[in-house]
């Protein structure tokens, strides 16, 4: 489960706009990318890992269950929403795959680079795409932020990850 020294301070109880709660959850999971590349104790890189995917897990429920309903009914398209979910299946195989491995495994750490190269390229798309075409839609971004950011709190704390 992600600590709470790698969350920022007050993240469960600011008013933020659902793209900005998105971008800094990327901005977190990408931090997490680069302690892991200048990691070397295994303990520690498996440490990080269980982060990222505990991280990972919760963003991509918030997303799918709040999120891109939302985007997907506000902008009528369905090819921007479905894209992102099948790129969403191939993150969760990859950090179940993880889950199952330790650090010492001969694609442990391959398998890691992996994740975060498909989550490079997710992240740029829901960047450039989708979070712009959220922001101009007839959306209540504050308050679908603070129903995300409630959701994966609950989440986080059911122990689900």
């Amino acid at each position: 489960m992600a600590t709470a020294k790698t969350r920022p301070s007050g993240w469960r109880t600011k008013q933020r706009k659902a793209t900005t709660v998105l971008r800094a959850e990327h901005a977190l999971v990408e931090d997490l990318f680069r302690r892991f590349e200048m990691a070397q104790a295994p303990t520690v890189k498996q440490e990080i890992v269980a982060e990222i995917c505990t991280e990972l897990s919760a963003h991509a429920r918030v997303e799918e269950d709040i999120f891109y309903p939302e985007v997907k009914a506000a902008l009528r398209d369905h090819d921007l929403i479905h894209e992102a979910e099948v790129e969403h299946q191939s993150l969760k195989e990859l950090t179940l795959q993880l889950k199952n491995l330790s650090p010492d495994d001969d694609f442990y750490d391959l398998k890691v680079k992996v994740l975060g190269d498909c989550l490079k390229h997710h992240v740029k798309e829901e960047h450039f795409e989708m979070l712009p075409k959220a922001n101009h839609a007839n959306l209540d971004m504050v308050q679908l932020g603070a129903r995300m950011t409630a959701y994966k709190a609950a989440l986080l704390d059911s122990g689900a990850f």
